[in-house]
C-alpha cells in the first residue's frame, strides 16, 4: 500500500512541477523516480541511481533511434510550414464552416511526428483566422484542436511517450500503431463532439 501512495505521490509531483512550476519534464521524472526510490525504504540511494541509469539506458537504447527520426520530420514540418499547409487543405475539404472538426483532423495527423505543444503553437493563429471568418466561437477550435492534438501524442508512435510505452512493455511497435490509430479516432470523435457541445452557448468571437 505503501508503494501505491508512493506513486500517487510521484505522479502528483510531477503534474504540479512541470505545469505550475514549469519545471522541464525530464527533470521532473528524474527527481520523481529518485524520490520514489528512496522513499520505497528498499534500497540505496547508489542502488536508485544504479536503476534509474539502466532503466532510461536500456529504453533509450530499444526506442532511441525512432524518437530521434520521429522529432527530426517533426521539426522539417514545423519550420518548413507543412503543417500550416496541411491545416489549410484540411479545411478545404471538410468545408470552412465545419473549422472545429477540421482543426481536430489537423491535430490529429500533425501530432503524429510532432509534439503536441508545438503543434498548437504553430496552428493556434490558423484555428483563431478560421473561427473568426466563419463566424464561430474560438473556444470550439481550440478545443478540438487540443484533443485532436492528444488523441495521438498519447498513442501513436513515433510520438515518444507511446513509443516509451512499448518499450517498457516490450509490445510490438507495429501492433501499438495498428491499435493506435483507431482507438485514437475514437478519442478524437470524443473531443470533437465535447468541444461543439462545451461551446454551443458561446457566440462568435
Amino acid at each position: 500500500m505503501w508503494l501505491l501512495i508512493l506513486l500517487g505521490l510521484a505522479i502528483v509531483f510531477i503534474v504540479v512541477t512541470t505545469t505550475r512550476f514549469k519545471l522541464h519534464p525530464f527533470l521532473a521524472l528524474l527527481l520523481a523516480a529518485f524520490g520514489y526510490g528512496v522513499a520505497s525504504g528498499k534500497m540505496s540511494l547508489a542502488d536508485v541511481a544504479t536503476a534509474v541509469n539502466t532503466g532510461f539506458g536500456n529504453t533509450i537504447g530499444a526506442i532511441g533511434i525512432v524518437i530521434l527520426a520521429g522529432s527530426i520530420i517533426g521539426t522539417f514540418l514545423e519550420k518548413s510550414g507543412g503543417a500550416y499547409s496541411l491545416a489549410e487543405s484540411t479545411i478545404r475539404v471538410v468545408g470552412q464552416k465545419n473549422v472545429p472538426l477540421a482543426m481536430g483532423l489537423i491535430g490529429y495527423i500533425v501530432s503524429i511526428p510532432v509534439f503536441c505543444d508545438s503543434g498548437f503553437v504553430v496552428l493556434s493563429p490558423l484555428a483563431k483566422a478560421m473561427s473568426r471568418r466563419a463566424g464561430l466561437p474560438l473556444a470550439a477550435s481550440a478545443i478540438a484542436l487540443s484533443l485532436g492534438l492528444y488523441a495521438t501524442h498519447t498513442m501513436v508512435p513515433p510520438t515518444p511517450g507511446p513509443i516509451a510505452a512499448a518499450g517498457l512493455l516490450k509490445a510490438d511497435l507495429g501492433l501499438v500503431i495498428l491499435w493506435g490509430l483507431p482507438v485514437s479516432l475514437v478519442a478524437l470523435a470524443a473531443g470533437w463532439l465535447f468541444a461543439l457541445v462545451a461551446t454551443r452557448r458561446i457566440g462568435p468571437d
